[in-house]
């Protein structure tokens, strides 16, 4: 079996959805903003509770959790920190599937890392890759086609930078091969 390098790139390119936006925050403060603030800026509708949702939280450190705490003690796991480098970045593992229901298991879920960098000035780019959409099996690309539109990624992102102060967001599209 031969394996041609265009289509391993072709796989890889279509197995991630990419999103940024900028702040006007000092990249420690912006990282700080994203992870304590995150219950006060994250869409309801991105979550399991919605407008009954009681808290959001993100737990600092490698091995921590992203859950979400609803009415009469309802708790979900979205995602688990893989990585922890403030104030740089934060990788998590996903664990919620294309169908939106919780994957408890690792090896079905997906990557998200969000980074924060410096824009040059007295700015943060944070930029955000979704990756490995494989691991989630079937609608695994049609669910990396949803987070890299302007109802996925860049919406959640633009939430963020107008709980910031920032009006203005710029969101790449998912990256596609060009045929």
């Amino acid at each position: 079996m031969t394996v041609h390098s265009r289509a391993i790139e072709r796989f890889a390119r279509d197995d991630i959805a990419r999103a940024h936006i900028t702040v006007d925050l000092a990249p420690t403060v912006a990282y700080e903003k994203f992870r304590h603030d995150i219950a006060r800026w994250w869409p309801r509708e991105y979550t399991y509770a919605g407008e009954s949702l009681e808290d959001l939280f993100l737990e600092g450190r490698k091995g921590g959790v992203f859950w979400e705490r609803g009415p009469e003690g309802f708790r979900c796991d979205l995602a688990r920190v893989l990585r922890w480098v403030p104030p740089e970045k934060i990788i998590l593992r996903w664990h919620i599937s294309p169908s939106h229901r919780p994957e408890p298991n690792p090896e079905r879920a997906s990557e998200v890392e969000i980074r924060f960098v410096s824009d040059g000035g007295t700015g943060t780019r944070v930029e955000l890759e979704h990756r490995a959409f494989s691991r989630h099996g079937t609608g695994a690309g049609e669910y990396c086609a949803r987070m890299g539109s302007d109802t996925g990624w860049p919406f959640i992102l633009k939430q963020f930078a107008e709980h910031c102060g920032c009006a203005e967001t710029v969101a790449p599209r998912i990256l596609r091969p060009v045929a």
